[in-house]
């Protein structure tokens, strides 16, 4: 098991197992075009999906957390779930978002942040954003 491929993995299916293959992957497109941008939200995958208060699956009061750290490499969502973070980790993962390094939940409340990125696309229940104009 490859440590990084993992924790990608478990990324993708605590923030999106519900949105299907396209939607971890999306999520996956995001840890990638982050770590492709080192800064205050990591430096390489790992360190972007585990960033405090960046992938809120991660944060000790959500309830994904224990799901994620508990889930069998048996599940068939899990399995697809890695099987995209293994692209990523190869950068052999097509990007689905534009470019994009933010989302969030479109059903709830819009976050501030929103104001100064560059609105990509929806997946599923998420809407993909970036930094700038420009991909």
């Amino acid at each position: 098991m490859n440590k990084t491929v993992d924790t990608a993995a478990r990324t993708a299916w605590g923030e999106a197992r519900g949105e299907g293959p396209h939607g971890m992957q999306a999520v996956l497109n995001v840890i990638g075009n982050r770590a492709a941008q080192p800064g205050w939200w990591g430096h390489d995958i790992a360190s972007v999906c585990t960033a405090p208060a960046q992938f809120s699956c991660w944060n000790k009061q959500d309830p994904n957390r224990t799901l994620l750290l508990h889930v069998a490499h048996t599940n068939a969502q899990f399995q697809q779930a890695y099987a995209l973070a293994s692209q990523l980790c190869s950068q052999t993962l097509s990007d689905l978002t534009g470019g994009a390094d933010h989302y969030y939940d479109w059903r709830g409340v819009k976050p501030e942040w929103v104001q100064n990125k560059f609105f990509t696309k929806t997946i599923g229940h998420h809407a993909f954003y970036r930094i700038g104009l420009k991909g």
